[in-house]
């Protein structure tokens, strides 16, 4: 199916005029033709009695055909059936009165997306208090199709990563329809199937990626392995989960523009254990450095004492100074210094 865009069919005003017109000419032949009638019967008062009822009657039938566009909106027409054309400019148009609008997705509302009315707060103040049955007002259920950037947050998904650990991802995608004719007849409704595939293609992507570096993971195919990761790499993961979904929506007439992580940590079940982990980790890391330290400072306190011929210390003197600058250099505690005050040894 391809989009057929429609032009030169913005004359509403023109025909609301000539509408409003044939209204105030209708009356006006109603009101004089019974006068006429009163007075003495006329087939011409007959005729134009009939014509204006006739117009008074199916007069309305013509406003049918008015329709108004805003920016960035579309409205895709069919008639019996048939594909029409969609407007997709702003203004006043004019068309076949009997060409229907045609949304499937009119009343689906996407979470934090770009279609939701701005009296959703209002709505659901009114449910949460009961009042099923107040009548909102806005553009929920128009037939007319957005055509500007909305975003879609959809739920956080729990996925297992590459290395078999449940992790929580959510993601906010930007998009918008480019073909309206593809929205509207190839898939049932083209926000539930955005949303749809939009979860498919995160675990399809997360799963490849581990939610930090981990040794021998290859994350790109390559067969290499690589320090890719979902908490390193987000940049990269995003880009690839926008391409993986781009495929998957591109019959439907959407364009993805941006996708973004927005949220991301280990499951509630593992998330004590991995920060154990982590901590764990930072600490050998920093005893590490503590040591690697140490052993420099204590390096450079014999080559000092050595050359500039302080003290003489045979090999078990050194020994003992080693291990007791390790001791203090090393501690978690501040040292307890002793004094000895009597001989060398």
């Amino acid at each position: 199916m391809e989009e057929k865009v429609l032009k030169g069919k913005k004359n509403g005003m023109a025909v609301l005029l000539l509408i409003v017109l044939a209204y105030i000419v209708a009356i006006a032949l109603v009101v004089w033709s019974g006068i006429s009638l009163s007075q003495a019967e006329t087939p011409v008062a007959e005729v134009l009695m009939a014509l204006g009822i006739a117009v008074l009657s199916l007069g309305w039938i013509f406003l049918l055909g008015l329709k108004v566009l805003r920016p960035q909106e579309a409205l895709v027409l069919t008639l019996f059936g048939k594909y029409v054309g969609t407007l997709k400019e702003n203004g006043f148009y004019f068309v076949n009165p009997f060409c229907v609008g045609v949304n499937p997705a009119s009343k689906t509302k996407l979470n934090q997306s770009g279609d939701v009315s701005e009296h959703g707060g209002l709505a659901a103040i009114a449910l949460a208090n009961g009042a099923q049955n107040m009548n909102i007002s806005g553009d929920y259920g128009s037939k007319k199709l957005s055509l500007k950037i909305m975003t879609l947050n959809n739920s956080r998904q729990k996925i297992n990563d590459c290395l078999g650990n449940p992790i929580e991802i959510g993601i906010a995608v930007t998009w918008r329809i480019l073909d309206t004719a593809k929205a509207v007849f190839n898939v049932e409704n083209y926000k539930e199937f955005l949303s749809l595939q939009c979860d498919s293609a995160l675990r399809n992507v997360v799963r490849l990626y581990p939610y930090d570096v981990a040794p021998g993971v290859d994350t790109t195919g390559d067969g290499v392995a690589d320090e890719g990761s979902l908490r390193g790499s987000s940049e990269v993961v995003a880009l690839r989960i926008r391409d993986e979904i781009q495929n998957r929506v591109k019959e439907a007439g959407i364009q993805v523009l941006e996708a973004r992580i927005t949220y991301l940590a280990y499951a509630p079940e593992i998330a004590a254990v991995m920060l154990q982990r982590q901590q764990a980790s930072a600490i050998i890391d920093a005893r590490k450095m503590i040591v690697d330290g140490a052993v420099g400072m204590v390096e450079m306190a014999l080559d000092r004492l050595g050359e500039n011929n302080v003290v003489q210390l045979d090999e078990e003197r050194k020994a003992a100074m080693v291990s007791n600058l390790l001791v203090v250099l090393c501690g978690n505690r501040d040292a307890q210094p002793i004094v000895n005050s009597g001989s060398l040894y």
